[in-house]
């Protein structure tokens, strides 16, 4: 069990989670040329904090793998790569402000404050359409996405889902919440 106030991982845990990601980062090399599982292993060692937010990302069926590298700074890309939108995660509204709107009917939870009690950020638009560059994702399912201020503020929410070869972003209002939506995120490392 993880110790919810520190986010530490037990020995454990960590090396499950270290044998689940060295070998979907071995089997997936198309998402991540040119990088070193070595070095990644060192710098999420280094980083314990953000394992902890891997080991949430994977609990809800994310299954979260290296996409890109950033080297302006120096960080490793992690998106959910599930191949339709992580399980654990689905039947939430958008946000807190939407789910206390909500008089009836009201989801378990909300995709914003799920994200940020992870340590993760919804995928914005872009790094959807990069995920989708390296596979076919929520063929079945939609994720819930990063959503501009002034759409937000009209009480709307963004989500993507990928149908006949082609992303498409949609809108819904943000109190809205469907068993096949959930929500993919990205964690810096």
């Amino acid at each position: 069990m993880t110790n919810n106030t520190k986010k530490e991982l037990t020995n454990q845990q960590n090396k499950e989670l270290f044998d689940v990601l060295k070998t979907r980062f071995e089997k997936n090399k198309n998402r991540h040329k040119n990088l070193d599982w070595t070095t990644v292993q060192a710098k999420l060692e280094a980083n314990p904090e953000k394992l902890w937010s891997l080991y949430k990302m994977e609990s809800t069926g994310g299954q979260p793998d290296i996409v890109a590298y950033d080297t302006k700074k120096d960080e490793f890309l992690f998106y959910d790569c599930t191949a339709e939108s992580p399980l654990g995660r689905r039947s939430y509204c958008y946000d807190r402000e939407a789910f206390e709107s909500r008089k009836k009917f009201k989801p378990e939870n909300n995709a914003l404050d799920v994200a940020t009690a992870m340590g993760i950020s919804l995928l914005t638009e872009d790094e959807y359409r990069e995920l989708q560059q390296l596979g076919n994702f929520d063929t079945k399912t939609s994720s819930w996405i990063q959503t501009p201020a002034e759409i937000r503020t009209l009480g709307g929410a963004l989500f993507c889902d990928f149908r006949y070869n082609t992303v498409f972003a949609y809108h819904n209002n943000a109190d809205s919440y469907y068993a096949a939506r959930g929500f993919r995120g990205v964690l810096r490392v």
